[in-house]
């Protein structure tokens, strides 16, 4: 009971919200094609965003860039 407002969101601030989407729909088990679809962007695009994302975060493994998702309230448990 707001404790959520101790936890550091600087590093959630390192994504946009497109990023972000990507990254929820990543973790959730969407395959790039999938992605584009969805957000109706084009599969470069994807690849583009999921690259940042890596690369801003330094986090390679879906494993880690799940827990960072879901510990960032970009997904919810049940979501995955």
């Amino acid at each position: 009971h707001g404790m959520e407002h101790h936890i550091p969101q600087e590093s959630g601030e390192l994504l946009s919200q497109r990023e972000k989407d990507v990254l929820a729909l990543s973790v959730k088990g969407f395959i790039n094609k999938e992605i584009a679809d969805r957000l109706c962007v084009s599969l470069p695009t994807v690849v583009t965003h999921r690259k940042n994302i890596t690369d801003k975060l330094g986090i390679k493994s879906v494993s880690a860039l799940t827990v960072y998702a879901l510990t960032h309230g970009l997904i919810k448990v049940e979501d995955i």
